[in-house]
């Protein structure tokens, strides 16, 4: 019989229903796993599920038993693939579920900053509306969508739906090629240039070496000063620090953020230090997660196993 055991079963809320495999096997879930308990968990497992819980070549060497590692996510870089593939333990992840809720929850973001709608908010909170003589008044910019350029780093499902959305709002839609790369693809401009003409910058690619810190001090520096980034891809891909600095000495504009470094973010980290900013957006790693997104997560996550024991393997990393 196959053992299928789900090591954090709190990153999919409690109102999202999990089908059951249609298959025989024994079904063993927890609520969260830390490291010390990973091994211990898995080893009778055959199949192994999870969200954000590491599984490095240290765990993997020592559960003999495992085939395949369901990923009930789309990012596999708590995963040591290389590992995997030496050793013939299939990895799937989960594909194409959110493309309606991240580009959603990007353009949320992009109208909030570019409106000002947090500064407007937290200036009739500090009763400045209060002390004018006007019907309104004016202590932030107010951009418009319409006519703007987005810039998008990453071609994928996400930010190609993303600029499905931007291209509706009249907005010129720009993909930028990789950094450091001469020769641009079809379709892609030269990744300066696209930080150069952006007025919105979206991050929609995975985080790996290559792209760690990807948006730093010298790419803030090539941004306009009417600009925001938001990133709803990866924590890793944006220098924090950096991020702040250039909010506070604004070279950009406007900053959302839904992914962070380390999560959950604790009072060290500087986007959280510095949450009070109205030009500033924090949200808690949630861009993905409409109750459909969701739901759709865990049917193809369950499908995912079921064909991998039907000698079908799909959505293999």
């Amino acid at each position: 019989m196959v053992t299928i055991v789900f090591l954090d079963r709190s990153t999919i809320p409690e109102h999202i229903t999990i089908p059951q495999p249609n298959v025989e096997c024994q079904w063993q879930e927890y609520a969260t796993t830390t490291p010390e308990q990973v091994i211990e968990r898995l080893q009778n497992a055959s199949i192994v599920i999870t969200n954000k819980v590491i599984l490095d070549a240290q765990v993997l060497s020592q559960c003999p038993q495992l085939k395949m590692i369901a990923v009930a996510a789309t990012g596999t870089n708590n995963i040591d693939l290389d590992y995997c593939r030496q050793h013939n333990i299939t990895v799937s992840n989960i594909q194409g579920y959110a493309t309606n809720s991240v580009p959603e929850h990007v353009v949320a973001m992009m109208f909030a900053l570019k409106r000002n709608l947090v500064g407007y908010h937290q200036d009739i909170q500090a009763g400045v509306w209060q002390q004018q003589k006007q019907f309104c008044f004016f202590s932030h910019p107010i951009s418009d969508i319409a006519g703007s350029t987005l810039g998008i780093i990453g071609k994928g499902s996400l930010g190609n739906a993303v600029a499905t959305l931007a291209k509706a709002l009249g907005m010129t839609v720009m993909f930028a090629e990789r950094k450091g790369v001469s020769q641009c693809r079809e379709g892609y401009s030269p990744f300066e240039f696209v930080l150069k003409q952006a007025d919105v910058l979206t991050l929609h690619c995975p985080l790996a070496e290559q792209t760690h810190h990807l948006i730093g001090r010298d790419e803030f520096k090539l941004m306009k000063n009417t600009s925001v980034l938001i990133n709803a891809g990866r924590g890793g891909l944006v220098d924090e620090v950096a991020l702040v600095d250039a909010l506070h000495n604004q070279q950009i504009a406007g900053a959302g953020v839904d992914v962070f470094t380390q999560e959950p973010a604790d009072d060290s980290n500087p986007l959280i230090a510095n949450a009070h900013l109205p030009n500033l957006i924090l949200t808690p790693h949630v861009a993905w997660g409409s109750d459909s997104a969701i739901q759709t997560l865990a049917n193809q996550l369950i499908n995912n196993i079921e064909q991998f024991i039907a000698g079908k393997p799909q959505n293999q990393v």
